[in-house]
């Protein structure tokens, strides 16, 4: 929430001048990150108990010097000036460092194309505040809650997996956790007397690969192909379950045919395994019609499923999910008793989010980022093709909310990388996804479009391929 400004009614210095230095203090300092909306005249005003016109006069001056900009019938928004969040506005000399590459980076960028940042401008937050609210009226709620998640939010997840990604399920085999590596870690429990030896990506996320070496499994990493992974290597790899992510692979982003989807089932009845569907992001998808789940192509299939709301509704819910096949549905129970489980994921934003599913507002507010999203996408397409042109070549288009870049001249992707964040542009190189990971340090990266403004997408792009082309020769 904006903090308001004290403005002083003594010292002869005019509203907007306070107005317009409190705000310019707080953009530099990065307190105000660039892309946040400020309130509108007419709400500041009244919020101060002004009229509009010093609001106005202290917005056009703000927007005369570039720190903001006008998008029109959307508002005022901010716009970064410096160059690196977290320094003072004088120039300050620092040598280079490592990027930090996860969510945890509090600095601001300018251009900000991080892999975990989305686009929460729209959420619905009259809907959300009263359907939370409906639930606080109910005191049944603060009490403990079904383990396995609520019974009502279970339904409407298999209700809806059901009708848009195709999933064969019922709600008795849906788990909620709180967070991912509660999950991972339930899926390694059920399947530690099946198997010591799982097979994974690489490269790919390694969040449920290192939740499972730490339960004891032994990680048995696979290569990909241009179609996904290498089934023949899976054979040989002597394991008994695979995490995979067949709809959109994370990172390269290739989908995997029908014809591979079957021969990978193929391979869990021959060996009486287990797969990992990770569909992280299978609700958006630009070009094309929708790719069904793999869990849903075969009747009782041996699919451990994974998903959340993090990416589709915002990740401040903290609920995530996953689909176990029915003969796994026994073995969680007589875990929850033995564990004395407990729910982890509030009770009261489940059911809040159970009638948001059921009164059709996630259906509509899907289809709503989905064209924001693919509208982002599509100018990041555009804007490397017009920058880097035959320099660059693009991958894992079409889906998600990443695409891969990978420069076609050698180069350090560290030094890149590094570049890029003394301009104040955020890039992750790909590196950090290999299990095994490669002596040399290729120039490819990850760039996330879900978090950035739209507005500032090209000029981002633009700056990024002039900071590289000064490294060429």
């Amino acid at each position: 929430m904006l903090l308001v400004p004290n403005l002083s009614d003594t010292g002869g210095v005019p509203y907007y001048i306070q107005l317009y230095d409190y705000f310019k203090k707080e953009i530099i300092s990065g307190s105000l990150p660039m892309g946040t909306r400020l309130p509108s005249i007419r709400m500041m005003a009244a919020e101060l108990q002004l009229s509009a016109t010093p609001v106005e006069l202290a917005y056009q001056q703000l927007l005369s010097e570039g720190f903001i900009v006008s998008r029109p019938r959307s508002g005022y928004y901010v716009q970064q000036v410096h160059l690196v969040s977290g320094v003072k506005a004088e120039p300050e000399q620092h040598p280079l460092t490592l990027p930090t590459i996860t969510a945890r980076d509090s600095r601001t960028y300018p251009y900000d194309f991080h892999i975990s940042r989305n686009d929460f401008s729209l959420f619905p937050d009259k809907i959300w505040r009263c359907l939370y609210q409906e639930q606080l009226a109910n005191p049944d709620l603060l009490q403990y809650g079904d383990p396995q998640g609520e019974p009502a939010l279970r339904e409407s997840i298999a209700a809806h997996l059901q009708q848009f990604r195709g999933l064969r399920c019922t709600a008795e085999q849906v788990v909620i956790g709180g967070d991912q590596y509660t999950l991972c870690s339930l899926a390694a429990l059920l399947l530690q007397e099946k198997t010591n030896r799982i097979a994974i990506e690489d490269p790919g996320y390694h969040l449920l690969p290192a939740a499972f070496k730490r339960h004891g499994f032994q990680i048995i990493p696979v290569p990909l192909q241009e179609d996904g992974l290498d089934i023949e290597q899976l054979y040989n790899s002597r394991a008994n379950a695979v995490y995979l992510s067949p709809s959109h692979q994370f990172p390269r982003g290739m989908v995997m045919p029908i014809a591979k989807r079957l021969a990978l089932l193929d391979w869990a009845r021959a060996n009486s395994g287990y797969i990992i569907e990770d569909d992280y992001d299978g609700e958006f998808r630009y070009h094309g019609r929708p790719i069904p789940a793999l869990q849903g192509l075969l009747e009782d299939s041996p699919v451990i499923y994974m998903c959340s709301f993090a990416q589709s509704v915002a990740p401040a819910l903290c609920i995530h999910y996953m689909v176990l096949p029915k003969e796994l549905v026994p073995d969680y129970h007589r875990l929850k008793s033995e564990l004395y489980l407990e729910h982890s994921a509030s009770r009261l934003n489940q059911i809040a989010l159970h009638y948001f599913i059921e009164r059709g507002h996630f259906a509509k507010h899907v289809r709503r980022m989905r064209l924001v999203y693919q509208r982002k996408h599509d100018l990041l397409l555009r804007a490397i093709q017009h920058y880097f042109g035959e320099k660059a070549a693009v991958s894992g288009q079409g889906a998600g909310f990443h695409l891969l870049l990978t420069l076609r001249n050698s180069g350090s992707a560290r030094l890149l990388a590094e570049l890029a964040e003394a301009a104040g542009i955020r890039v992750t190189p790909m590196s950090y996804t290999w299990w095994n990971r490669p002596e040399s340090d290729e120039p490819e990266f990850i760039l996330g479009f879900g978090g950035i403004a739209e507005a500032s997408i090209e000029e981002g792009i633009r700056r990024l391929a002039g900071v590289w082309a000064s490294t060429e020769k």
